[in-house]
C-alpha cells in the first residue's frame, strides 16, 4: 500500500487501466461489427425500430472504432465520451434493460460447457462510469492530450490532466 506521501504520484496512474480497457473494448466492439458485416448490425437496429438504421449502424461503428481509439490514447476524452455514452444508453434501453442488471446469467452447465442467458445492462453502466471517471479525473499519464499540450505550449483543459 502506498504511503500517504506517495498517493498523489500513484493516483495519477489510476486513469491508465481505465483508458486501456475501455478504449480497447470500444475498438473491439466496433471491429466485431465490421467483421460480422455492418449490414447485419443495421438489420438489428432496424428490428429494434432505430430510424435510419443503415446510417446509424455506420455512425455507431465509426464512433466505437475512432472514439475507442481516442480513449485508448487519451485524446479528446471529454468530447468522445458524449457519443460513446449515448451509444451505451441506447443499448441499455433498447437491448439490455429487459434482462435486468446482471451481465452474467448462468442458465445451466452442459457437456458443452456453461450456458449463459442474455446479458443485462451492468457492463454498459460500468463503461459509462469509467468514461465519467476519465472525464472528471483526467486521462492520466501517456495521454495524447498531455503530449499535445506540451508541444503546443498550451495548458490542457480542466479534467484532461
Amino acid at each position: 500500500m502506498p504511503s500517504a506521501g506517495n498517493r498523489p504520484a500513484v493516483r495519477q496512474w489510476a486513469a491508465l487501466p481505465l483508458r486501456l480497457i475501455v478504449g480497447y473494448g470500444f475498438v473491439a466492439h466496433g471491429y466485431a461489427k465490421v467483421m460480422n458485416g455492418p449490414q447485419r448490425f443495421a438489420a438489428s437496429l432496424h428490428a429494434l425500430g432505430v430510424p435510419a438504421s443503415h446510417s446509424m449502424a455506420w455512425l455507431t461503428i465509426a464512433f466505437e472504432l475512432f472514439g475507442g481509439l481516442a480513449v485508448l490514447v487519451g485524446a479528446w476524452i471529454p468530447f468522445v465520451s458524449v457519443p460513446l455514452s449515448a451509444i451505451l444508453l441506447v443499448a441499455v434501453v433498447t437491448v439490455h434493460l429487459p434482462y435486468g442488471f446482471s451481465s452474467i446469467k448462468l442458465r445451466e452447465v452442459t457437456a458443452a460447457g456453461p450456458q449463459f442467458g442474455p446479458p443485462g445492462y451492468e457492463t454498459d453502466l460500468l463503461y459509462i462510469a469509467a468514461l465519467a471517471a476519465l472525464v472528471l479525473g483526467g486521462s492520466g499519464p501517456f495521454a495524447f492530450d498531455q503530449w499535445w499540450a506540451q508541444i503546443s505550449h498550451t495548458p490542457p483543459k480542466e479534467g484532461a490532466n
